[in-house]
């Protein structure tokens, strides 16, 4: 244990004490009589931190703006009847401002929304009719083995046609006849 107090104790004393052991690394450099310690640049850290603070504000001084005038000059909408004969829009039914103004303009209505998920649907309906109906056919072929579709694999006639030339030939050579006696 008191092994490790002497250490302890050492290691603030260290830390503490401003000798030059422990400015040993830094460069220095003496110009007219002055020391002048080297350190990397910070010029990097210095424009990050200026653009940040630029961009930040370029943004938050037209929101803050923004949202200032909408909850001051507008503000929330009043629950009233609806007249005789008229159907309100989808964002009229919000109450903040701003949340109407991204209803409208933003954000698709609810009924766009429900039309475009029927789409969907219907897309994914016909798929899978489609599907079934090539099953079907393709079950029929297999059965009936009469249609030249899948099952059929053409080959082109220059082939046949030389490879016939070429075994008239080699029955020529042999001497085989074409009609028998």
């Amino acid at each position: 244990m008191a092994i490790w107090s002497s250490l302890a104790s050492g290691i603030v004393r260290n830390l503490t004490c401003r000798s030059t052991v422990q400015n040993f690394g830094i460069q220095k450099r003496m110009m007219s009589g002055k020391v002048m310690n080297i350190t990397s640049s910070r010029w990097q850290w210095h424009k990050f931190k200026d653009l940040l603070h630029f961009y930040t504000l370029l943004g938050l001084i037209p929101v803050g703006i923004i949202v200032f005038y909408a909850n001051v000059f507008i503000g929330p909408a009043k629950l009233t009847e609806i007249p005789e004969g008229y159907t309100p829009k989808h964002w009229e039914y919000y109450q903040h401002p701003i949340t109407r103004w991204l209803a409208r303009n933003v954000f698709t209505s609810p009924q766009q929304e429900y039309e475009k998920y029927l789409h969907l649907i219907y897309e994914e309906d016909e798929k899978m009719k489609i599907t079934k109906l090539e099953k079907q056919i393709t079950e029929k072929m297999m059965e009936r083995q009469d249609y030249q579709a899948y099952y059929y694999q053409p080959i082109s006639a220059k082939y046949a046609r030389i490879a016939k030339k070429d075994a008239e030939k080699l029955a020529d050579i042999a001497g085989f006849s074409k009609t028998s006696p």
